[in-house]
Order: structure tokens, then C-alpha cells, then sequence
């Protein structure tokens, strides 16, 4: 149930407690093999530069077999060597941070696939067509009055940590919603919020957080203008009439793997930057219903307990986290560990072990879920899975108030 160990190759445990993390993601390793697969088909790309995804998923599946003998170590110098080859001038000897480290890689990973599939202009992808003939922007502009859905991505297929945030906007005036807005995240970043003296900070109170709404000022508002100008008389030049507007974030897609970052840098009153070292509590199961959004609109019954029920099976329950990244230190150094979940049994791969390990680096050893959930998480990593019937009943463990 051990797994190898990372050298640290200077100040690099930022890398290798990052690797640990998405080795007890399987559907990565999985995301991953698909994609060296297609590399490996297309023989214009075997002279080409050290791939990254090829040079991870060796990494990975290493991470995440039994098979090695307890006691290995790993060296993950040609990661380095592969980001390098993206532009990525990563010092090992430098201070780095772990979540950074996280989106350089996914970025890199979305540049090379781009390499290997040219984008196609999408048909409403009105700045790009804009710029690939040469039309002035006065001579051609483009309203939507329904919903701007998110452009298809060039992928083939997306990653799983890729998911989208939906922003509404609703002015507090007329009460007229503006279309919603969809922006591609592949990780949460959550903001620690302030909470009365002697109670515990939750995951749900810092996802809450998150989707709170926010006052915002001064927005021109269509809807008003067009109400001021139906009153003017002899069709005269109105002002454009300006409003406040409630702005709320939800999750539009939940991603196969969710990585949430805890935001622990804060500033002091000199504007010096502090670390917050209280502990975040997370539970074994996430629920993320109330945190989706959801589309209005008049259905059946029978269409409403079906959509209940796809809610249910597909956002309600995650299940106990595949890994957690805690940094011990301050903002000026420090040190990555991770708490991750043992590979499962080659008798069983698809089954998630119980087995927890601590792993700092080349020492790994066991640890137990709830040394992993009493642990200062700054990265955490979940994995979506269908939730069993037992645990669609209300649970006070799974409610976002606990």
C-alpha cells in the first residue's frame, strides 16, 4: 500500500507534493493516457520536443502503483525539463508555490494539445472573425439577447479538473436579469472568511462565501434606459440610465476532479503579507447542490423529479478527498507535505483504497483519514463519484451549515 518517494532536487517539494496530489486522481491518470495515446498515433509528433503529458503520466502511474518496491525514490528532473520547454523558467532552488505550479501545468497541457490541433474559428466567435479578415469594429457589431454560452474548446476532450462559473447580474431597479455569463476554471480558489470568535472556520462557509452576492454601481442598464425613453415625448435623445446591480457566482459544470486552493495569503495595516495558519474544517463527503446553478424555467412533475435526481447523482456528493497539500511554514518559507490515499488493489483499480500515506518528499509513510482532515489544507482534491442511495438521504454530516 506505499508509494515511491519524490528527491527533492533543492526547494522543489512544492513539485513533488503537487505530483503525489494527482496521483490519487485516477481520472486524470486516465485523461492523461487518452491523450499520450493519440500522440503516439500521430507520427508527425514523435520527433517533436519531450512531450509534458508523456512525461507526467510515466510520473503519475509511478506514483500510483504498488508495484515498485517500498523504499524507491523518484527523480522528476524531466518535468522540469518539459515545463522549461514551454517557457516555464522554473528555478529548483527557489521558493515556488504549489498551486501556481498546478496551472502552469494544465496550461501547458491545453498549449500542447493547441500545437497538435490548430484552432478552428468558431461561427460565433465574432472578435476572432473580426480579427482574421480585417473588419473595422464599427462596421460590424454583434447583440445577444439570449444567454452567451460558452464557446466549444478545440480539445477533443476536456480535462477533468476543467469546470465553468456562471455569473448573473440583476439590477435592483427594474429587476431585469442580464444574460449569464460563463467563465472556465480549473480551480477553486476560496478566500478564508472572518468568523465570530470560538467557531470553526467550514469548507461550506468559504464556498458560501465565494457564491455571495456583491453590490455593484454605476452599471449602464438597458432595460431602464429603454422603460425612460418610453415616457419622453417627440422621440428625443434620452441619457442612458444608469443602475446598481446584484452580481452572484454558481457552478455552472462541476468538474470530474475539483481542486480547491485556500487562499492563506493575507496583508497586515503596513501592507507586510501574513499567512493564515487557521485550520479549514472539510468533511469527508462535499456537497455541492447548493452551489449550482440552476435554469429557471416551467417543467412537469415528472421533468422536475427528473432533473432532481440528475442533480443528486451528479453534483451532490464527492467523495472522501483523494489528497490534501498542507504547506507548514510562513509566507517567507516553508515546506509542502501531502495527505494522499494508498493506489487501489490491482484486484480491484477501480475502488477507492482506505488507506491514507504522509508523504514529505522521499519519506512516505501511513497515516488514517482523520489525521488528513485535521491537517491546515492549502490544496485539496476531490473526486466526483455516484453517490450510494444510503447517502441521498438528509445527513446532518453532509448539510453546508455543519
Amino acid at each position: 500500500g506505499m508509494v515511491p518517494g519524490l528527491l527533492n532536487l533543492g526547494n522543489t517539494c512544492f513539485m513533488n507534493s503537487l505530483l503525489q496530489g494527482l496521483a490519487a486522481c485516477p481520472s486524470f491518470i486516465r485523461w492523461l493516457d487518452e491523450l499520450t495515446e493519440g500522440y503516439n498515433q500521430d507520427q508527425n509528433q514523435q520527433q517533436q520536443h519531450p512531450k509534458l503529458a508523456r512525461t507526467l503520466l510515466q510520473l503519475l502511474r509511478a506514483l500510483s502503483t504498488q508495484e515498485l518496491a517500498e523504499g524507491d525514490v523518484l527523480d522528476a528532473g524531466k518535468l522540469l525539463e518539459a515545463l522549461r520547454s514551454y517557457r516555464w523558467q522554473i528555478s529548483s532552488f527557489e521558493e515556488q508555490d504549489a498551486h501556481e505550479l498546478f496551472h502552469v501545468l494544465t496550461s501547458s497541457l491545453e498549449e500542447e494539445e493547441r500545437d497538435r490541433h490548430p484552432r478552428i474559428t468558431h461561427l460565433f466567435d465574432v472578435q476572432s472573425l473580426e480579427s482574421a479578415v480585417g473588419i473595422d469594429e464599427k462596421n460590424l457589431s454583434c447583440r445577444s439577447r439570449g444567454p452567451l454560452h460558452p464557446l466549444p474548446n478545440s480539445w477533443q476532450s476536456q480535462h477533468p479538473f476543467h469546470g465553468r462559473l456562471t455569473s448573473n447580474m440583476v439590477c435592483k431597479h427594474c429587476d431585469q436579469q442580464s444574460p449569464v455569463r460563463y467563465d472556465s476554471f480549473d480551480s477553486l480558489s476560496l478566500t478564508i472568511p472572518t468568523t465570530t470568535w470560538g467557531r470553526p472556520v467550514t469548507l461550506d462557509h468559504c464556498l458560501q462565501h465565494f457564491i455571495s452576492s456583491e453590490t455593484i454601481k454605476d452599471v449602464e442598464c438597458e432595460n431602464c434606459t429603454k422603460i425612460h425613453a418610453s415616457g419622453v415625448l417627440n422621440r428625443q435623445v434620452v441619457e442612458s440610465q444608469r443602475s446598481t446591480f446584484i452580481k452572484q457566482l454558481k457552478l455552472g459544470k462541476l468538474p470530474q476532479c475539483l481542486c480547491i486552493h485556500l487562499q492563506r495569503l493575507t496583508w497586515s495595516s503596513q501592507g507586510t503579507p501574513i499567512k493564515r495558519q487557521e485550520h479549514v474544517h472539510f468533511t469527508e463527503f462535499l456537497s455541492m447542490d447548493s452551489y449550482k446553478h440552476r435554469t429557471v424555467g416551467r417543467r412537469s412533475q415528472r421533468q422536475n423529479r427528473a432533473a432532481r435526481t440528475s442533480i443528486l447523482e451528479d453534483t451532490r456528493v464527492s467523495p472522501k478527498p483523494s489528497a490534501v497539500l498542507v504547506h507548514h511554514g510562513d509566507m517567507h518559507s516553508g515546506h509542502f507535505v501531502t495527505y494522499r490515499r494508498s493506489p487501489p488493489s490491482p484486484k480491484n483499480p477501480s475502488a477507492f483504497s482506505s488507506q491514507w500515506l504522509w508523504v514529505s518528499d522521499d519519506s512516505v509513510r501511513k497515516a488514517n483519514l482523520q489525521e488528513a482532515l485535521s491537517s491546515n489544507a492549502y490544496l485539496l482534491f476531490y473526486e466526483r463519484v455516484r453517490p450510494a442511495p444510503s447517502l441521498l438521504r438528509p445527513s446532518p454530516r453532509l448539510t453546508p451549515e455543519e
